[in-house]
């Protein structure tokens, strides 16, 4: 037996590492206080999911620094060093252990090693203690350890304006209670009963130690083994919140006001950011503006063609505020000023008033200035473009806005500048868009022999939104009546221009190519060469209405509809290929069927039949069912296609939907 066997042979934790902390050797007992098999913990074995061997890295990341420097100071200086570290216990509380580390010479290998081992202080278990005294006073916090067995706390010192409030270092568990406030003794009995091998919760407890008044604690709790085979004890930290507590209930009125300030603020900015309309803008600012600021009236003016248009809340009358109605954006006066250079404008009085615009006695409420209110101006505008109005609030004689004031006015303001920017752009656009949605609905053949032709299209439009789904049925020069009916990606005015280009396209193409199949495929290699940013569905109907022979193709597109006069239905998936723009050299499979008199075909986009909670199969059944029974009842391509689309309402679908119905007579 060598002597590094003989230093492993204690029953208490020990182990030799090398001089930078890699573990040479250890007994059982180390490898049971690392939680780790005797491999595992040399290295042994495990690949590259070893852990290395190092003793620091063996143990909890709280205690690795701990370690290095133990196993550190023992390599560098020689001299014995001690440590109290941490070592986990499956299924139970740490272990706190007094660790002493020197150097030892191994003769084997002519190598000088560390020998760190955990030494008995069951007879001194102060000496474990001392680390947690320590750092318990360096964070101004108090230490006391409980005893469950003999229901004592025991008060280890830490602070001492903390230590103030326990002058027996001993006292039992009934008496501390016996101080606490009543309301909160259940909370100091739990935080003793839970105690568990990691640090508890924060627990307030309001405590009144003798001749002195109420103090507001906060306690944390812990349960540690002190050394191997020594007893465990629930530790606890404790800190002094009191005057914390009273600074807190000073600032809660404030605190109060101040959220509800900051409340309104918020409400106020998210209703300027999804105001629609000027009129819910206007609304808005009056009903909002005097309370936000404190103030006695607000005005608001918007430029409509070079003009100020007036309105105001109840704080100022209409009459007084009448003269400012239709002023010139170029009038010499404070309102007309502040929008015209973007600059806010603050008058404090009369004197001010008159002196920077004389003719101010046009202005009667104006002229009041001094003996009743100041007036702060604040143009709406945003960054980089002239403002398109501004607002007035009046405020009582002698007020003074503050620099957080004036920045919170402008930032509102600012947000009122874009939403009305917003607003008013989005108008227009909803105008062109409009005008570019009708030019793409196609005007459907009259007079079709043997046959009736419907369509409805409805956009999923939420203020500037159009659509992007379209249908088109037009004679082929061999006297068959082409049919289409088709989705775009998305639905907005990008999509609605693709949808017209594809449209158009496969107008353009049909002239040359009979055949449904190869008319779609050919606007798709032209769509792909087009290199778009958006794909689009179709499906195509060739029907000849002399004989009702249907050849009929789909890219990517939902099913087809058939009903009939009995009111049966039946949904007819076409073959095809993919969607159209995506993949080139793509062909497109056809299929031939006959209509027969007295039915129809129903061709419609997905927002008919799909929608959150609808889905696709159900929408199709629901669509057949109301096409079927509409021929059953008699009525027309024109009123059947009215009952799908009235029926489409109730999918609760964001997106656009068309509807084209073809009955053969």
């Amino acid at each position: 037996m060598d002597a590094s066997d003989e230093l492993l042979r204690g029953a208490d934790p020990a182990a030799l590492l090398t001089l930078d902390g890699a573990i040479r050797g250890l007994n059982a007992a180390m490898a049971t206080a690392l939680g780790r098999p005797t491999e595992q913990c040399l290295g042994l074995d495990f690949g590259e999911q070893c852990l290395g061997g190092d003793f620091g890295d063996l143990l909890p990341a709280s205690q690795r620094m701990s370690a290095e420097s133990l196993v550190v100071q023992a390599a560098r200086s020689k001299a014995v060093a001690m440590r109290v570290l941490e070592f986990p216990r499956p299924g139970g509380a740490p272990v706190a252990c007094l660790i002493e580390a020197r150097q030892v010479k191994n003769p084997a290998r002519d190598e000088q090693l560390v020998w760190v081992h955990a030494l008995d202080a069951r007879n001194d278990l102060a000496s474990l203690l001392i680390p947690f005294r320590l750092a318990t006073e360096a964070a101004d916090l108090g230490l006391w350890m409980y005893s469950p067995h003999e229901h004592q706390l025991e008060w280890l010192g830490g602070a001492p304006f903390l230590a103030a409030l326990f002058p027996d270092p001993t006292v039992s568990l009934s008496k501390v209670i016996s101080a606490v406030h009543p309301d909160d003794r259940e909370a100091l009995r739990q935080l003793l009963r839970s105690a568990s091998t990691q640090q508890s919760s924060w627990v307030k407890l309001r405590y009144l130690p003798l001749h002195d008044a109420w103090h507001q604690l906060a306690a944390q709790t812990r349960r540690i083994q002190l050394g191997y085979g020594g007893p465990e004890r629930i530790f606890g930290v404790v800190r002094d919140e009191t005057k914390q507590e009273k600074r807190k209930e000073k600032a809660r009125a404030a605190l109060t006001a101040e959220r509800q300030r900051a409340k309104d603020i918020a409400d106020f900015s998210s209703a300027l950011i999804t105001a629609a309309t000027e009129q819910e803008l206007q609304q808005i600012a009056l009903t909002r503006l005097a309370a936000t600021f404190g103030a006695t009236g607000a005005l608001l003016a918007l430029v409509d063609e070079g003009r100020l248009r007036v309105s105001t809340d109840a704080g100022i009358a209409m009459r007084e505020a009448g003269p400012l109605d239709g002023l010139p954006l170029d009038h010499p006066s404070p309102l007309p000023e502040a929008i015209r250079t973007g600059k806010p404008q603050f008058i404090p009085d009369r004197r001010d008033y008159i002196h920077r615009w004389p003719h101010g006695a046009e202005f009667p409420r104006l002229g009041r200035l001094g003996s009743d209110y100041a007036v702060s101006i604040t143009p709406l505008s945003e960054t980089g473009n002239q403002p398109l109005g501004a607002w007035l609030v009046t405020h009582g004689s002698g007020y003074r806005p503050s620099m957080d004031e004036m920045t919170l006015m402008g930032t509102l303001a600012d947000l009122a500048g874009q939403a009305l920017r917003r607003i008013r752009l989005q108008q227009a656009r909803v105008e062109l868009a409009t005008a570019l949605q009708k030019t793409m609905l196609p005007t459907l053949p009259e007079h079709l022999p043997g046959l009736e032709v419907a369509a409805r299209y409805q956009p999923s439009r939420d203020g500037l939104d159009i659509g992007g789904d379209w249908y088109d049925a037009f004679v082929m020069p061999d006297g068959t009546v082409a049919m289409e009916i088709g989705d775009v990606q998305g639905h907005d005015v990008d999509a609605a221009a693709f949808m017209g280009q594809v449209r158009l396209s496969m107008r353009a193409i049909a002239a040359q190519e009979p055949d449904p199949g190869t008319l779609l495929m050919r606007t798709n290699e032209l769509l792909v060469t087009m290199d778009p940013p958006r794909f689009a569905s179709c499906t195509l109907l060739h029907l000849d209405p002399r004989d009702g022979r249907v050849t009929g193709t789909s890219a990517g597109h939902v099913p087809l509809l058939c009903a009939r006069k009995d009111g049966s239905h039946r949904i007819h998936e076409l073959p095809g290929g993919p969607v159209l723009g995506v993949v080139p050299d793509t062909e497109y499979r056809e299929e031939t069927f006959t209509l027969d008199t007295d039915s129809a075909l129903i061709m419609v986009t997905d927002g008919v039949v799909e929608g959150p909670g609808l889905t696709l199969e159900a929408g199709l059944e629901r669509a057949g069912t109301l096409a079927g029974a509409a021929l059953h009842d008699g009525l027309n391509a024109e009123e059947t296609a009215d009952r799908i689309l009235d029926a489409a309402v109730a999918v609760d679908h964001l997106d656009d939907v068309a509807v084209l119905v073809i009955r053969r007579t």
